[in-house]
């Protein structure tokens, strides 16, 4: 059994979105049990209307929410009764195996660092989320959690990226990308020389600087950056995806005969438009923590915050905070020999 802790209140659309994936869910993993965190007379009222799994699903009361443009530092203080403290303080106590969150990033990252802790050797956690690639994808972060991150710091999102992709993807060896202006030794700055001279010294699959197009283009499967580069990255291709599906969409609406044409290819376009839906890769992990905490994005309808739950689903089965400190000290003694 896999029990997670939904922040069921969060996002912009809250219960809109947050019961409707959950019900999705634990209709396709029939080992699930969903603790759902939030105002408990509303929840009560919408599975009440639904054919829910009663007996998979907890309600723990939450009287407060934290608003999505309220500081970091306010939510942390004043909003301890929140649904989204209520669904980390489950993890914290071991009651889920993690928790997911449409909610303020900001408080949501504050009060896991706060409850959860970090894992030894990680200053700060990151947050690492997936992009759509030629051939399959790449894993990134930070995507915005850290605004102005160190040479080490960058080190330490590239350990973790790396222990990510073993897990989660398989892959023995992933390599790694340090983002840059350029591929050439004196572009970029301070931060990203000084990181580049210490992932050389690491027993890491380093291949060194990749440009912002080689992020969908490239063969690098882990894409490390600072949070301001990661999150303007991220926004960027989302809007690109949008941008391609309504131009696409407007091009074979414009007469009967793209139209037509329109009907025939509709298998292909469909398959084209899942490939680059941004829903389909929602769920940002908070790596560097000593408990699993996953952020869907904020306006996720509900099967973008779908995948969001199956991305901490996975994180679980794959124990990823244990493997990222196992493996850190692992890598920690190859450095030093």
């Amino acid at each position: 059994m896999t029990t997670l802790a939904i922040d069921a209140m969060g996002g912009d659309h809250g219960l809109d979105t947050t019961i409707p994936a959950s019900l999705k869910t634990l209709k396709d993993f029939p080992q699930l049990t969903l603790i759902l965190v939030g105002d408990e007379a509303a929840i009560t009222a919408r599975l009440a209307s639904v054919s829910a799994p009663m007996d998979r699903i907890v309600i723990v009361h939450a009287p407060q929410v934290v608003d999505m443009d309220e500081a970091p530092s306010k939510a942390l203080r004043g909003k301890r009764q929140s649904s989204m403290r209520y669904a980390i303080d489950a993890v914290h106590d071991g009651r889920a195996g993690a928790v997911v969150s449409a909610g303020n990033t900001g408080a949501l990252m504050a009060m896991s660092k706060f409850v959860l802790k970090t894992l030894p050797g990680i200053e700060r956690p990151a947050i690492c989320g997936v992009l759509p690639k030629i051939g399959g994808h790449t894993l990134m972060l930070d995507l915005g959690a850290n605004v102005g991150a160190s040479g080490e710091n960058l080190l330490q999102f590239a350990l973790m990226g790396h222990v990510l992709a073993q897990a989660v993807d398989g892959l023995e060896n992933p390599s790694i990308g340090l983002l840059n202006i350029g591929q050439e030794e004196m572009k970029g700055h301070a931060r990203i020389w000084e990181a580049d001279a210490l992932l050389r010294q690491w027993p890491l699959n380093y291949i060194g600087y990749v440009e912002g197009n080689e992020i969908c283009t490239g063969h690098c499967d882990v894409v490390v950056c600072d949070g301001f580069d990661g999150n303007i990255a991220l926004k960027a291709s989302e809007g690109v995806a949008k941008m391609v599906r309504h131009y696409m969409k407007a091009a074979f609406m414009r007469t009967w005969w793209t139209k037509l044409l329109g009907l025939i290819a509709s298998p292909v376009l469909k398959a084209f438009a899942a490939s680059i839906d941004p829903r389909r890769y929602n769920g940002a992990s908070l790596l560097g923590l000593r408990g699993i905490v996953v952020k869907s994005h904020g306006g996720a309808d509900a099967i973008a915050f779908e995948y969001a739950i199956r991305q901490a689903i996975l994180e679980v089965e794959k124990q990823v905070p244990a493997r990222i400190a196992a493996s850190l000290e692992q890598l920690m003694l190859q450095s030093i020999e």
